[in-house]
């Protein structure tokens, strides 16, 4: 079931995200509806905050969905380690519209439990560490905007007002 995408601004998607204790009917549910969801928007990646449910799960496929070994599914993840930057472009499901460069780490290894609880680390670098660092982000109670400084993040929380004062958001 595809559902509906928080928008910056939403109170849930600034608020962190608790752990996982059960995993039971539920999380399985709310895995693939999250999948499902991502699929549809199309995105690279989606944490469960963006879809108002407040625990530290997040999704990532970088084939959206076209190469299906390519499905990342990530419960209570930790980074063990990032290395290096990179500046990229980036945008976000609950920021349409939107996009700013960005600074992130250009290799990570991040250790979590996969969705029926089994531990897994997975090792990144590129797309992926970026999209981990996004995702990750998200189960913080941060956004990409939150990363930005002086007038480009001005402009882009100005303009949003603006669409919401307008009923556009």
């Amino acid at each position: 079931m595809v559902r509906p995408i928080l928008k910056y601004g939403t109170r849930a998607l600034h608020t962190p995200a608790a752990p996982v204790v059960d995993f039971d009917e539920r999380l399985q549910r709310l895995i693939e509806d999250m999948v499902d969801t991502m699929y549809a928007a199309p995105g690279i990646g989606l944490a469960a905050t963006q879809v108002g449910v407040p625990l530290r799960v997040f999704v990532v496929d970088l084939s959206v969905g076209r190469d299906p070994s390519g499905l990342i599914v990530m419960v209570n993840p930790e980074f063990v380690s990032r290395e290096g930057t990179q500046l990229q472009e980036e945008g976000c499901l609950s920021l349409p519209g939107f996009n700013a460069t960005v600074l992130r780490p250009a290799r990570s290894l991040l250790r979590g439990l996969n969705r029926y609880g089994k531990p897994q680390e997975r090792e990144a670098s590129g797309l992926l560490a970026r999209a981990f660092q996004h995702e990750m982000d998200h189960l913080d109670g941060r956004l990409f905007v939150d990363r930005l400084r002086g007038i480009k993040r001005d402009v882009i929380v100005r303009r949003i007002q603006k669409l919401q004062r307008t009923g556009e958001w």
